[in-house]
């Protein structure tokens, strides 16, 4: 979406927007000074939908700099990092290590929707300690699977309502990074130069029927556990998917549409849900500004939305560059909308964000999202 269409659109939450994007610029021409002028005549909805959602983070460390740098930039709620348990002597978190986590959140004014499991992770399988639930190797899998058991009444009795994992075995696959706005790079896939160096993993050729099975296999086993302790288990997408016959020797089932479709389909539990990265998502799709409507409705209606990671793209599938919430080519404000439309209620966080040499760490570019995702949130409650 551009800028003076934001402007145009937003009205009152412009001054939200201003801080983080670079609001402040005198306007290139006399169209964008009256964009900016009617907008303050316009006048909200009397009819807007109610906002549930809200700006969240899974920044890291889940410690107190972390927590007051996203606090200053209007970041209330976060996926949480807690400790890595001891593997091997010990794969699980303890109720006391989740209490201290979510009470080092609370001292600091942040409250913890959610924690991302130490295993299941999106790395990729040649460096995964604890692969065995995607190898589809057993008894490996069943110890990995008791401690997310262990973990999952751990969380309940913390006051911890969901957790977040990813079912991956190529991890998030780039290829060489392209130059962005002001000096910053953008994290780029392009497929006709992406070379399978090795051309197989340690996991060898894996399809997608394959894959569903040892998904499956998972859900079946840890989706009841959930209900059981009412814990929300949210799984990450595959960035990117693969081509036909795979890369690496991998088909990924979660890197396009219908294949996130049979994996909401292997339970009807209300628990058995979605971290929906929009990102992920519009990078699979060949017309991403109009197609990722259809996706938040599929799953958003069913209510297996549980997290939202928010971030625009360049291009379509096997050939995109990940850029600014500002800069790209799908209208977020169209997408916040659409969430809102499906009564979404949980976290809208930013994710993958350019990088540059004066901002290490992300703290520039993540605070630039924390303010535009806000200003969107601010625009439809006031103009629908």
């Amino acid at each position: 979406m551009k800028r003076r269409d934001f402007l145009a659109t937003a009205g009152a939450a412009t001054a939200a927007l201003g801080g983080c994007s670079g609001a402040s610029t005198p306007p290139a021409d006399d169209s964008a000074a009256t964009a900016v002028k009617s907008s303050s005549d316009a006048t909200p909805n009397a009819d807007k939908p109610e906002v549930k959602l809200y700006v969240g983070t899974q920044r890291g460390p889940t410690a107190a700099k972390m927590l007051q740098f996203v606090k200053r930039h209007g970041v209330d709620h976060i996926c949480g990092f807690p400790p890595s348990p001891p593997y091997p002597k010990r794969g699980h978190w303890t109720v006391e290590e989740l209490e201290k986590t979510r009470e080092t959140c609370e001292a600091n004014g942040i409250t913890l929707d959610m924690v991302a499991l130490p295993f299941l992770s999106s790395s990729h399988i040649d460096r995964e300690k604890r692969g065995a639930i995607m190898l589809g190797k057993s008894p490996e899998r069943d110890r990995d699977i008791d401690d997310i058991h262990k973990m999952t009444e751990a969380c309940a009795k913390a006051g911890i309502p969901a957790w977040k994992y990813n079912m991956s075995l190529l991890g998030v696959l780039r290829t060489e990074r392209t130059p962005g706005r002001g000096g910053s790079s953008y994290s780029t896939w392009k497929l006709k130069q992406a070379k399978a160096d090795p051309e197989l993993t340690r996991a060898g050729r894996v399809n997608e029927e394959m894959a569903l099975e040892r998904m499956q296999y998972f859900v079946e086993r840890v989706i009841p556990v959930c209900e059981e302790h009412k814990i929300r288990a949210a799984c990450h997408l595959h960035d990117p998917g693969t081509p036909p016959g795979g890369f690496q020797g991998i088909e990924r089932l979660l890197g396009n549409f219908e294949g996130v479709k049979k994996f909401i389909a292997l339970s009807d539990s209300p628990y058995h849900g979605l971290n929906l990265c929009l990102g992920s998502m519009m990078e699979n799709l060949q017309n991403p500004n109009e197609e990722i409507h259809e996706v938040i409705r599929y799953f958003g209606n069913k209510k297996r939305i549980f997290n939202i990671h928010f971030r625009n793209m360049i291009g379509k599938r096997g050939d995109f560059q990940e850029v600014y919430l500002d800069n790209g080519d799908v209208d977020m404000l169209q997408v916040m909308r659409t969430l809102v439309e499906v009564g979404y209620e949980y976290m809208v966080m930013p994710d993958h964000v350019p990088r540059h040499g004066d901002d290490p760490g992300g703290l520039q570019a993540f605070a630039h999202s924390y303010g535009y995702i806000e200003a969107l949130i601010s625009a439809v409650k006031t103009y629908g």
